[in-house]
């Protein structure tokens, strides 16, 4: 990438500096290393694929609205993972998998419907899972197994 700015050509112009060249209409080209913006979220852009293909993947086979909290829950985890599940669009039929890896909690919350098909069984099984993997520094393959896990336990959408 360069830049360039007008200079005025005189006899005492100074030597231009590494990666700097005066063009012949005297504009100054400036070479500037390229540095990639570096991401800005805790997932790279593979990651993030594998996170959401995993939601699409539960959702559809289920018929019940996943979705993933990452963040500090507080003092009282189960009453902000309770408050963040009651404010997606459908509550009854969701869940919610809330994880704070700074203060190490992890919560699983379901609304009515979803637990009927979502015991707190299958729930612990994949917090289980989640904690195992997160050990191993795995903070990605611990929420793609869990959702797989709780997609089997809840299995396909019932047919109307």
């Amino acid at each position: 990438m360069a830049t360039g700015e007008l200079v005025s050509q005189s006899a005492d112009t100074e030597e231009p500096g590494y990666g700097v060249a005066i063009t012949a209409t005297g504009r100054r080209s400036v070479a500037k290393m390229y540095e990639p913006a570096t991401p800005s979220g805790p997932f790279t852009p593979q990651q993030l694929a594998r996170l959401d293909e995993a939601l699409t993947f539960a959702s559809r086979e289920t018929g019940l609205d996943f979705s993933i909290y990452l963040g500090e829950l507080g003092s009282d985890s189960r009453q902000a993972a309770e408050r963040l599940h009651d404010s997606v669009d459908n509550p009854g039929n969701a869940v919610l998998i809330a994880v704070s890896p700074g203060e190490r909690l992890i919560e699983i919350v379901t609304g009515g419907i979803a637990f009927q098909r979502l015991p707190d069984r299958g729930a612990k099984l994949a917090a289980a899972s989640m904690v195992a993997s997160f050990k191993e520094g795995d903070l990605v393959g611990g929420l793609v197994n869990a959702l797989r896990m709780l997609a089997d336990q809840a299995g396909p959408a019932p047919k109307h």
